[in-house]
Formats: structure tokens, C-alpha cells, sequence
């Protein structure tokens, strides 16, 4: 599916379900764009910070990857998901992640309408990445896949089993890096 216009989608969505209190005269209060081609874990962000989006400082970003090859109903959803965390930051004032007013609205929103359903977790199929390195514990041996390296990542087994479910160092897990796939 070819990729949606993102403004005049943001503006429809803005009307139904946030009585067009994203929009100061005209203009929205967040810049809304689609990701350059990277963002490939996630489906869409909000940030806002001195440095983003010129002067509005703040954006809403969708992962063109991701989104491009979905039905309308992903962008949407994924859309209005972002917008709710806007709405929270720039007319409640308040940052709470996936907090109570969140999750409120977005029941709302859900209620409202049956287009597409938000949610705080998308299921989308992501591409998945061979793992770089395995990581293994040096008391159980279990192996598990990683991406990258976490420092001070212990075996969450056996700190549950030995150490009464705290972090203990005899548990820190050793990297070997993974065999390429050909």
C-alpha cells in the first residue's frame, strides 16, 4: 500500500477525537513526518525537546518501513497513538509514558470508533535480525540471543534460584559472538 499523506490524516484525526485541540490556528501544535528509512523497530515515536522540529519542538514520527507495506488502518492506529502521547504532554502538561491518561483516552478512542484499534503495544511483523552475540550464563549455561552486549546482564534464572531474586555478580552473563548466517 502506497504510503498516506500524514497532515491531512493528523488533521481528521485531530477533529474526531481531540476536538481539534492539536491545531493552534491552523497549524499544528506537533510536526507530524514519516521516518527516512531507518526506523525499523518501532512503528511511530513522539518526542519533544529544545532541538526538535524547528521551532514547534516537537514531532511525531512514523516508520516508513514498517507502516508502508501495512493496511491505512496501522497508520492510523499508530498515528493516533502518538497523538495521544502529544495530547497528554501538551494539553495535560503531564509525562507519563503509557500512564493513566493515556490509557484512558486511548479507551476512549477505542469506544468511539471501530476503524482501528489503538493499542500500547503494536504486533506488527518486524523483520528480525540475526542475533550478533549469544549470551551465557556462566552457572546454568543457558543460551540466550542478543543484539549487542549489556553490561552487567546477569542470568535472571539463577539470581531468581540462588540469590532470592536479587542481581548477583556470579551470574553475569559471557558474550561469544554468534556464527554469521551465509
Amino acid at each position: 500500500m502506497p504510503l498516506l499523506p500524514l497532515l491531512p490524516l493528523f488533521h481528521r484525526l485531530n477533529r474526531e477525537h481531540f476536538d481539534g485541540v492539536l491545531v493552534r490556528a491552523g497549524q499544528p501544535r506537533v510536526a507530524v513526518r514519516w521516518s527516512d528509512g531507518r526506523m525499523s523497530r518501532t512503528a511511530g515515536f513522539y518526542r519533544r525537546g529544545p532541538r526538535v522540529a524547528g521551532a514547534r519542538g516537537c514531532e511525531i514520527v512514523l516508520s516508513r518501513p514498517l507502516l508502508e507495506p501495512l493496511p491505512r488502518e496501522a497508520t492510523e492506529s499508530t498515528l493516533c497513538h502518538e497523538m495521544i502521547h502529544a495530547w497528554v504532554d501538551l494539553v495535560l502538561r503531564s509525562r507519563e509514558g503509557h500512564g493513566p491518561r493515556f490509557r484512558q483516552r486511548m479507551a476512549q478512542i477505542n469506544a468511539d470508533q471501530k476503524r482501528f484499534e489503538v493499542r500500547v503495544r503494536h504486533s506488527y511483523p518486524v523483520p528480525s535480525k540475526p542475533p550478533r552475540w549469544w549470551a551465557v550464563c556462566p552457572i546454568c549455561r543457558h543460551r540466550t540471543p542478543y543484539l549487542r552486549r549489556v553490561r552487567n546482564a546477569a542470568c535472571r534464572r539463577c539470581c531468581d534460584r540462588l540469590h532470592g531474586g536479587q542481581w548477583h555478580a556470579s551470574c553475569l552473563l559471557d558474550y561469544v559472538p554468534a556464527e554469521p548466517t551465509p
